[in-house]
């Protein structure tokens, strides 16, 4: 979706997924606490969302929103299409610091 700032989503939402009876975990994280939003631009604000469905293991949805977040659609909208597993993600390294370090910070609050 082209707005300002940028929302950018793929898959399904939480709603959705239980909708469809999936049993579901969301994971938020704020993407102004994360390094690379800082360098990006000073008092960066958003917001990025992942569904894990938890019987498979796999993202099955999520929505990014803030400057630059198109930048994350690509790497979400492999890991759903694909269903990659969470635990091979989780050796996906993301650059650092960059928006993308967001990955690292979901998979981390994903493992508790």
């Amino acid at each position: 979706m082209f707005t300002d700032p940028e929302v950018a989503a793929v898959g399904l939402n939480a709603a959705e997924a239980e909708r469809a009876g999936r049993r579901v975990r969301v994971i938020d994280q704020d993407l102004g606490q994360v390094a690379g939003a800082s360098l990006y631009v000073d008092g960066y604000r958003g917001q990025a969302r992942i569904v894990v469905d938890l019987d498979r293991g796999h993202l099955i949805g999520a929505t990014f929103a803030g400057p630059a977040v198109g930048e994350l659609l690509h790497s979400a909208t492999l890991a759903v299409v694909a269903e990659i597993p969470i635990d091979r993600l989780w050796h996906a390294v993301p650059a650092y610091p960059t928006i993308s370090e967001v990955w690292l910070r979901l998979l981390e609050a994903y493992r508790g």
